[in-house]
C-alpha cells in the first residue's frame, strides 16, 4: 500500500481546523430554551432517508415533546413528529426520548427543533449515490475522560458524515447510568462539525456494555439497549447499508451473540449478498489480529480473536471484505494485507486497536508478523473514501498524523 500524499489528503478530508459554527434560528423563536445535553443522532435502518433523534433527560415523559423539521433551504411548513419515551435504566426519573424521522431525500440538509423550545439543530442524510467523495471517522473504547473530548473535537474537525465507535463506549459495563450519560454529553457538546451539523453515531457492542463482559442475555446490557435497541431489535449484530456504495457489517464478538453458529451463518450470507459493493467494510470489539493481547498462550490454547480468525477470517478473504475495523486492545494498529494470516497484497486490512479515551503500550505488539506498524498513540481514524478508493488516516488527540495508508476494492481475493 501506497500512502498518497499527506499534505493533499489533509486538505482533501477538510484538514484540521474548520469555522465554527454559526447559530440558526429557524421554525420560531423560543421563549424558554431547551438545551438537551444528551442530544445525538444515529440510525436504525436506512442512512439515505432516515434520522433518528434521540436525548435522556429527567423531563416528565408525560410531557409530550414533539420534533419539528423541514430541510434546511426550505420555507415550507415543518414536519411533527411525536418523540416516544421510556425509562432509562438504573435511574429513577430519568427517560429516553426517541424520534424517528422516516421519508427524507438522500443528500440533503435538515433543521429541527424540539417543542418550540429549543434551539434549531442540522444534519445531513447520507447521499444516495457516492457521486462524491466522503469522508467518516472511526475509533472505540472511550470512556469518559480528557482524551475522549479531545479527540471528539479532532474528530468534529474533519467535517466527517458519521463516526463509528465499535465498542466499550461509555464503560458502563450494564450497571453504571452516570457513566453512560457523561459519555452521551460528551459526544453531544463537542460533535458537532463546520457548519454545525449534529454527527451521527454508529455503534456496535463491545465486553464493557455488558456486565460479566462475554456469552450474556440482553438484559445484563440495559443500558446499551435502551439506546440502541431499535438498530439491534433482535439480534446484536446487523449490516447498515448506505445506498449502493457501502456496507457496514456490525458484529457482536461473543458479548451477546456467540461468534460461532447463527452469527457466522448470518454474516457469511450478509457479506455474499454485498460482495460487489465499493466499499465493505466490517466492524467488531475484539480483534481477530491483536496488538496487546497475545494472539496465541502457551500450551495450543485459544488467545484472543481465535475464534474470529477460525470463522470470520474465511468470510472477510472469500467476500472480499475491504477493511476491518477493530478495537479493544488500546492502541494504534494498523496490519499488513493479510491472507490466511500472512502478508499478501490481496489480503484484507485490519485496523484498530481502540484508543480513542484507553490506551496500553504497543510493545507487546513487535514480533507479530501480522503487524505492518504500531505504536501507544490516543487516535481515531479518518477514512476518505472516493469511488472505489479508500485513504485512511489515523490522528492524535492533537490532530498530529500517526499513520496514512489507502486500500483499493479486490475481488476474489480466494
Amino acid at each position: 500500500m501506497s500512502p498518497p500524499d499527506r499534505r493533499s489528503f489533509l486538505a482533501a478530508a477538510g484538514g484540521l481546523a474548520a469555522l465554527l459554527a454559526r447559530p440558526t434560528v429557524l421554525l420560531g423563536q423560543s421563549s424558554a430554551p431547551f438545551k438537551p445535553d444528551t442530544l445525538f443522532l444515529t440510525w436504525h435502518t436506512d442512512p439515505t432517508t432516515t434520522m433518528v433523534i434521540q436525548w435522556v433527560s429527567d423531563e416528565p415523559d408525560d410531557s409530550g415533546p414533539v420534533v419539528k423539521y423541514h430541510e434546511f433551504f426550505s420555507f415550507g411548513p415543518a414536519v411533527t413528529v411525536t418523540t416516544s419515551v421510556r425509562p432509562f435504566p438504573l435511574s429513577p426519573g430519568m427517560t429516553v426520548f426517541r424520534a424517528e424521522l422516516t421519508g427524507l431525500r438522500p443528500g440533503t440538509e435538515y433543521a429541527f427543533r424540539i417543542d418550540d423550545r429549543s434551539p434549531t439543530y442540522r444534519f445531513r442524510t447520507m447521499p444516495k449515490k457516492a457521486t462524491d467523495a466522503f469522508t467518516f471517522v472511526s475509533g472505540g473504547d472511550c470512556g469518559v475522560n480528557e482524551h475522549v473530548v479531545n479527540n471528539n473535537k479532532v474528530a468534529a474537525r474533519q467535517d466527517p458524515y458519521f463516526a463509528v465507535i465499535g465498542g466499550d463506549l461509555a464503560y458502563d459495563n450494564g450497571t453504571d447510568p452516570k457513566a453512560t450519560l457523561a459519555w452521551l454529553r460528551n459526544y453531544s457538546s463537542t460533535m458537532t462539525d463546520g457548519k454545525g451539523r449534529l454527527i451521527p453515531m454508529v455503534v456496535c457492542m463491545g465486553n464493557h456494555e455488558v456486565k460479566g463482559g462475554y456469552g450474556k442475555p440482553r438484559t445484563d446490557a440495559p443500558l446499551f439497549f435502551a439506546l440502541f435497541d431499535g438498530l439491534y431489535p433482535d439480534t446484536t449484530y446487523k449490516a447498515l447499508d448506505f445506498g449502493d456504495y457501502l456496507s457496514l457489517i456490525l458484529l457482536d464478538t461473543g458479548h451477546v451473540a456467540k461468534i460461532d453458529g447463527d452469527q457466522t451463518d448470518w454474516l457469511d450470507k450478509a457479506l455474499k449478498e454485498r460482495t460487489e459493493r465499493p466499499h465493505l467494510i466490517a466492524v467488531q470489539h475484539v480483534p481477530c489480529y491483536p496488538s496487546f493481547r497475545p494472539a496465541d498462550l502457551e500450551g495450543g490454547k485459544a488467545g484472543t480473536g481465535d475464534l474470529q480468525r477460525k470463522h470470520w477470517v474465511p468470510l472477510y478473504e472469500r467476500h472480499s471484505v475491504d477493511l476491518v475495523l477493530e478495537h479493544h486492545d488500546h492502541t494504534f494498529k494498523r496490519t499488513h494485507p493479510l491472507l490466511g494470516g500472512r502478508a499478501d497484497k490481496r489480503g484484507v486490512l485490519y485496523l484498530g486497536d481502540g484508543s480513542w479515551g484507553k490506551l496500553r503500550s504497543a510493545a507487546k505488539a513487535e514480533g507479530r508478523d501480522y503487524i505492518a506498524t504500531a505504536n501507544t498513540t490516543y487516535h481515531l481514524t479518518v477514512h476518505r473514501l472516493e469511488g472505489e478508493e479508500r485513504f485512511h488516516m489515523a490522528v492524535d488527540e492533537t490532530g498530529k498524523i500517526v499513520d496514512v495508508c489507502r486500500t483499493a476494492k479486490k475481488r476474489g481475493l480466494t
